[in-house]
């Protein structure tokens, strides 16, 4: 069975692929726009294309059987209406609702099986931190109470391999989380802990926290809005990917942790 992981030198993509062989699949096909820098895995069919330009994609989807979905929202449709027309069977997407919605919705309207991963926060977002993290022991958050239940991408990358390696996923939508719910100020202080400085936050308005997540990121008003929607939201922790992977989900602790540099 050829799988084809897309987007596969992304940040999820790559995860991927090292899950799909180190689970033992021994057809993997990974498209990349730039094959010369993939630096991929010995043993990994390399298709040099790209989800954002459509006409790269025929040779790339030719043969396979189930692929990994990156998430692009601008040309979905395109994207599976190819598959559909290469013959794939399986598209598992990595989703969501809100703003990925169109994912789901056009890879359901393809007619292909499907199975949804919906990432509801990813852990690594907390590097929005980094910059006052490695400049100051206060953090100023516009919504520190705001909880969530942030999952590792490798989590999601394992999940994912797993779907594509197994069978009775088709129609299914897994919602992946961490397994705590924490607010922004928890996550900090455990990124402090991680770092053995006791850090400190302090509530700003949300334009005061637009000035300084600019320093940092390119849409700060969207990344402020989208907190503060999640206001009084309190969210549950799941188990989908213990249940999945045989594995629990790793902590934020654990994440912190082992990522410490990226905050120093």
């Amino acid at each position: 069975m050829k799988i084809l992981v897309t987007g596969a030198t992304g940040n999820i993509g790559r995860m991927v692929v090292d899950h799909l062989l180190a689970a033992g699949a021994d057809d993997v096909r990974a498209l990349t726009n730039h094959p010369d820098r993939a630096a991929l895995p010995a043993g990994v069919e390399i298709a040099e294309g790209y989800l954002g330009r459509v006409s790269s994609l025929p040779a790339a989807f030719e043969g396979v059987q189930r692929m990994y979905l990156a998430p692009m929202l601008e040309t979905v449709d395109e994207v599976v209406a190819l598959a559909k027309q290469a013959g794939i069977r399986h598209i598992v997407d990595l989703s969501g609702e809100a703003h990925w919605t169109p994912i789901a919705v056009a890879v359901e309207n393809s007619g292909l099986a499907w199975t949804h991963l919906f990432g509801v926060d990813f852990i690594e977002n907390a590097t929005v931190w980094a910059e006052q993290i490695r400049a100051s022991d206060e953090i100023l958050d516009p919504y520190p109470e705001v909880e969530s239940v942030p999952v590792a991408m490798d989590d999601i990358a394992r999940v994912a391999a797993k779907v594509l390696l197994s069978e009775g996923h088709s129609g299914q939508t897994y919602e992946l989380t961490g397994p705590q719910a924490l607010t922004r100020a928890d996550r900090i202080q455990q990124i402090g802990a991680a770092l053995g400085r006791p850090l400190t936050v302090r509530q700003v308005s949300p334009e005061a926290a637009i000035q300084v997540f600019a320093r940092s990121m390119p849409t700060p008003e969207w990344y402020v809005q989208a907190t503060g929607s999640m206001v009084g939201w309190h969210p549950t922790p799941g188990t989908t990917v213990a249940d999945l992977t045989g594995a629990p989900a790793t902590t934020f602790a654990q994440w912190a942790a082992a990522n410490t540099a990226l905050f120093q």
